[in-house]
């Protein structure tokens, strides 16, 4: 009797054992592990994303740079797929059967049961005339998606393209984006994508185990609306960048255009540049394949990546710094001889100046008196401590913007090159170089190299007389002109106000009378500084840098143009003529003028392009005297080559065993002849 009881109690305990197991794993899947809410939302929920419209962006004076326009993408769901014209849909679309069967198959791959992209961006008539024949496509259906469009077709470089989100960037998203949304790929479309994308909608399904819809899943309580993108006001002024482009048309080079008391973008010219509206619809691949392929590089962003040295337009700074540190003053003057000697090494001078003080020096650009002002600055502490001196200026020339990011709103932006002691101690040697080793930076050429922003924003600087807001691109945000806090804080470079204008007066002199006086606009009083630009690679780089006006500055730019010879030539006639634009909303000066340069051709040669071979009268001559003396070898040849044939056949006909060896020679013969 005890040992049935004792048996019940086990048996029991093991029932409420099992149930306790069974009741635990019920509650793990059912609250704990997710995957399997999911597996069970996979087979009963269907999800499809609405996309929004992404924000528009419009220049400073609310004209539209970048808006969308209404594509629409076919889908499939293979499941879905019954008999149908199948010839008649790749008509609609545009598509051959191979074309057809490729795209199916994948979509198969992909999954029959859930949706795909089939075809990308139909055109309003496309999607119109696919649209009346939907009902004899059953599988098929369209969503609508939208791409960008550019009014002006402007900018490129600035506004950035957009494309299909890459494995990459979709792993970076945790996991927002999926494979066919589009993603900002450079410029403002990059930087500032959170704001551009806007908010997804969501629209659930509830389909049965046959994937046949039975409507909104909760009618519709958790779908979602999509939400349109931020639209974005830019700094930039259409009319001026309309006419940068222009003006940099078949050249290398950029522009740069800087507000001074905000610091915002005024113009931000890429030059070559190309028409973004290449980068959007079906052709974009083939459009972007063949810019890849372009030896000028249009999709290089030169604004802040291209690294030149700054040239004479650096002397000002170095000017300031001298002045700050008590090594010059206004009224101190050297003797330029045509040249200076830096040991023996000599810096040449463009003319004779004779005595010259700082606003002569920076008016006539005379190197020796730079190079005297740099040699003062690298040796006010003695010749053995000059490591430690030029780390100083370093750090001064850094504050102005030189050889740091200046953080503007767009990805990839280059530092620039200011360098340290360890540059020159492991090309000289510890201690064993001193200022006349390094006194190429006193005329900005050596290993100094900045950006066409930093040299535009050295300008900013000068025309606030010591601080300068950080150059941005995007002036406000939203419908509430939303701007970041980075860009109201003042930077200051540590230079006393009173230092500028002896520096200021030197710049009007090269506008007035100077290196540029012919760029000088009537009734503008403009203060800037030409740089001709020495480059190893070829004809020198014109560089241009000014504000203006003097006293009331509104516009600071630097113009850069790759192998135009003298700052004068080039970069200052299309500086002045920005300025003027921006100023008075038209160029004064004969149209002529402008023209000529807008029409002027400036391309350097392409990487490994190598000029024809000029062929004298002499050297035709021998051309001509080869080619009658190869045309008769070959007559005199074909002749002797007959007469052996001829002469072989009829010792063969004698004796009928050659004639295979006859045969041979004669194959030979007129081989030799088709060589020939």
């Amino acid at each position: 009797m005890n040992n049935y009881f004792e048996r019940r109690y086990i048996v029991t305990g093991i029932f409420i054992a099992l149930a306790v197991v069974l009741l635990a794993r019920l509650f793990y899947i059912q609250i704990v592990d997710e995957r399997y809410t999911v597996f069970a939302n996979k087979n009963v929920l269907r999800r499809r994303i609405n996309y929004p419209a992404r924000g528009p962006i419009l220049d400073r004076t609310g004209k539209i740079l970048v808006q969308n326009v209404a594509v629409y993408d076919v889908m499939v769901t293979p499941n879905d797929v019954k008999p149908f014209d199948t010839l008649e849909l790749c008509h609609l679309l545009g598509i051959t059967k191979a074309d057809f069967d490729k795209r199916f198959v994948k979509a198969v791959k992909y999954s029959p049961y859930r949706e795909s992209v089939f075809e990308k961006q139909l055109s309003k008539d496309m999607y119109a005339a696919f649209q009346e024949r939907l009902a004899d496509f059953p599988g098929f259906f369209t969503i609508q998606r939208s791409i960008r469009t550019y009014p002006d077709s402007v900018a490129a470089q600035f506004l950035g393209y957009i494309g299909e989100a890459n494995d990459a960037a979709i792993k970076r998203s945790g996991g927002y984006y999926s494979p066919g949304d589009y993603i900002g790929i450079s410029g403002v479309e990059r930087a500032y994508e959170k704001e551009l994308r806007g908010q997804r909608g969501v629209e659930f399904q509830m389909v049965d185990s046959r994937n046949i819809k039975k409507g909104r899943f909760a009618n519709g309580a958790y779908d979602t609306i999509p939400v349109a993108g931020e639209r974005l006001i830019s700094s930039l002024d259409l009319n001026i960048q309309k006419l940068g482009e222009q003006l940099m048309q078949n050249k290398v080079g950029s522009i740069v255009a800087i507000e001074p008391s905000t610091g915002e973008i005024l113009a931000f010219v890429s030059s070559p540049t190309y028409d973004p509206n290449l980068l959007v619809g079906k052709e974009r691949g083939n459009n972007i394949a063949k810019l890849y392929k372009n030896p000028y590089r249009p999709f290089n962003v030169r604004p802040i990546q291209a690294k030149y040295p700054p040239g004479s337009s650096f002397k000002p700074l170095d000017a300031l710094i001298a002045l700050q540190e008590g090594i010059i003053t206004p009224q101190t003057t050297f003797f330029c001889p045509h040249y200076y000697m830096a040991g023996n090494h000599r810096v040449a001078c463009e003319h004779f100046d004779g005595v010259t003080d700082l606003r002569k020096g920076i008016s006539q650009s005379c190197n020796p008196y730079f190079c005297n002002v740099f040699d003062r600055l690298m040796n006010v502490n003695g010749s053995k401590n000059i490591r430690t001196t030029l780390a100083k200026w370093k750090t001064q020339v850094n504050r102005f913007g030189f050889g740091i990011k200046l953080d503007v709103d767009l990805p990839f932006e280059a530092r620039g090159n200011v360098p340290t002691p360890l540059r020159y101690d492991n090309v000289f040697g510890k201690n064993r170089w001193r200022s006349s080793s390094i006194i190429s930076l006193a005329i900005g050429q050596g290993e100094l190299l900045a950006t066409p922003l930093q040299m535009a924003n050295v300008e900013a600087v000068i025309a606030n007389r010591g601080f300068y807001y950080k150059p941005h691109l995007i002036k406000a945000i939203g419908d509430k002109q939303v701007i970041k806090t980075e860009y109201t804080i003042r930077n200051d470079v540590g230079i006393d106000q009173r230092y500028f204008e002896p520096v200021i007066n030197g710049m009007q002199d090269v506008v007035d009378h100077g290196t540029a006086a012919a760029s000088r606009i009537p009734g503008i009083i403009m203060c800037g500084k030409t740089g001709t630009v020495q480059n190893p690679h070829g004809k020198n780089h014109s560089v241009f840098v000014a504000f203006a006006p003097r006293d009331t500055p509104r516009i600071a730019i630097a113009v850069v143009v790759e192998n135009g010879g003298y700052g004068a030539s080039w970069a200052a006639p299309i500086g002045s003529y920005m300025i003027e634009k921006y100023l008075r909303g038209y160029v004064s000066r004969p149209k002529a003028q402008v023209d000529y340069i807008i029409n002027k051709n400036l391309l350097p040669p392409p990487p490994g392009w190598k000029p024809p071979v000029k062929r004298t009268l002499r050297d035709s001559a021998k051309v001509d005297s080869l080619k009658r003396d190869s045309t008769k070898k070959a007559k005199r040849f074909k002749r002797d080559s007959i007469q052996q044939s001829l002469q072989l056949k009829s010792a063969a006909r004698r004796n009928p065993k050659k004639q295979d060896s006859v045969n041979q020679i004669t194959a030979a013969l007129i081989q030799k002849k088709e060589d020939e």
